[in-house]
C-alpha cells in the first residue's frame, strides 16, 4: 500500500501526462504558499488553469473528488491569488479551477469543479 505522499505523486504524474496529452501546458507542479498548495498549474486555450488532483486507490475514503470541501476550494483560490501576485498576472477573468480525479487507473478531470462565486 502507499503512503498519501507516494499515491499523491503517482496521481499528480498521470495527470500531467493525461493533461499533456489533451493540449495542456505543464507551467508548474505542487506550488505551494502558506496555507495552500496547488497539485498543477496548468494553461490551456489562453486560460489559466489550477487543477487539484485526488488519487485514490481503493473505495473507502470515497471518490477523491468529493474530499474538496469549500474549506479545500477557499485554500486553493487563495493559493492561485499568490501564484498570481507572485507573478504580476491579471487573469482573474480567465482562470478555472478543476479537479482530477484519479480511481483505479482511471482519470475523470472536472473542468471548472468550482467557481470564485461559490465560495
Amino acid at each position: 500500500m502507499y503512503t498519501g505522499k507516494q499515491s499523491g505523486n503517482i496521481g499528480e504524474e498521470a495527470a500531467s501526462r493525461y493533461l499533456k496529452l489533451r493540449g495542456y501546458e505543464i507551467l508548474e507542479r505542487n506550488y505551494s504558499r502558506r496555507g495552500g498548495e496547488i497539485d498543477i498549474i496548468a494553461q490551456k486555450d489562453g486560460v489559466l488553469v489550477f487543477i487539484e488532483v485526488k488519487t485514490r486507490f481503493t473505495d473507502m475514503q470515497g471518490r477523491g473528488f468529493l474530499a474538496v470541501t469549500k474549506a479545500k476550494q477557499r485554500r486553493i483560490y487563495n493559493t492561485a491569488k499568490c501564484y498570481l501576485a507572485d507573478r504580476d498576472l491579471d487573469w482573474e477573468r480567465l482562470m478555472r479551477f478543476d479537479v482530477i480525479d484519479i480511481y483505479e487507473g482511471e482519470i475523470t478531470h472536472h473542468e471548472g469543479a468550482f467557481t470564485v462565486s461559490g465560495l
